[in-house]
């Protein structure tokens, strides 16, 4: 129950809303009277459910019986909206767990590391009440690693650290190092490192750039990208050998091919699309009949 001490060490601001500006005088901090002031619910409880997740959340134990919470959030971008929700994930981590969070953010883009990394406050610019100050990785902290003595020290790091310079100048070199480290490496270590850099590299120039390395240094590995380049591959050969029985077959009932259209034919990669056009040659008058659709 609350006490009525309770009760009147705050309801005396209901009362009287200019006793704050006095108070802070007192406190060093002269916020000002207000020029009106209105008294708002207070009943902070959502009306409806609002999912609210970190990324990933860790709970680390010491060796000397010290535990913390880690929550590890991955930031594409500026959002003026995030500190506020980071806040609210580590009050509510610290009064459900009882146990101090820390905050780590992940980037691949320098301006919004450096904007993550600045602290950031709730309250009177005067007197803030929070200031949140996250951990944060990124390209304008995590080492370009482009030797494999060194990526071979820590693969984890060295892993997260060529994910974080995605879109680095060098990141051709950092990807070589580690598809080499990776030759050594028992497939059991090396398969989710393989998946973990496709993943994070998305859809960057980059990706192509270690699909290429995957499929050249490590083409003896069954991890699921090494399968899926190879089952490209496959399907590279199969759509060159039907397009170069298109071209044949043409040559054989005199049809002339223009430069265009041989281009077409032979860029093409989908195998049902070249076995269509191949079912046609037989009945065409012209390299058109072969596109079109009767």
């Amino acid at each position: 129950m609350v006490s009525s001490s309770h009760e009147a060490m705050h309801r005396i601001f209901q009362e009287y809303p200019g006793l704050f500006s006095r108070v802070s005088e007192v406190l060093g901090v002269a916020i000002g009277p207000p020029a009106s002031a209105t008294v708002m619910p207070t009943d902070l409880t959502e009306n409806r459910p609002l999912e609210r997740r970190v990324d990933t959340l860790l709970r680390i134990d010491m060796e000397d019986d010290r535990s913390y919470l880690l929550a590890i959030e991955a930031q594409g971008k500026k959002d003026p909206d995030k500190p506020a929700s980071w806040m609210y994930y580590l009050s509510y981590l610290q009064a459900k767990y009882k146990l101090p969070p820390m905050l780590l953010v992940v980037c691949q883009d320098r301006a919004t590391a450096e904007w993550a990394a600045r602290p950031f406050r709730i309250g009177h610019p005067q007197s803030p009440v929070l200031t949140l100050q996250a951990l944060v990785a990124g390209p304008h902290n995590m080492p370009v690693i482009t030797d494999v003595a060194e990526a071979r020290k820590d693969l984890a790091l060295a892993t997260l650290a060529a994910i974080t310079h995605a879109g680095d100048p060098d990141i051709g070199a950092i990807l070589k190092t580690l598809s080499t480290t990776l030759r050594d490496v028992p497939e059991a270590i090396a398969d989710p490192i393989v998946e973990l850099i496709a993943q994070g590299l998305g859809n960057r120039p980059a990706a192509q750039q270690w699909r290429n390395l995957v499929a050249v240094d490590l083409s003896f590995y069954k991890s699921p990208l090494s399968e899926e380049i190879r089952d490209e591959g496959r399907a590279e050969g199969r759509a060159e050998g039907v397009a170069k029985s298109i071209l044949l077959l043409l040559a054989q009932v005199g049809i002339e091919v223009p430069d265009e259209a041989r281009e077409r034919i032979t860029g093409c990669t989908d195998v049902d699309t070249l076995s269509r056009w191949l079912l046609r040659v037989p009945t065409a008058t012209s390299v058109e009949d072969v596109f079109t659709e009767k």
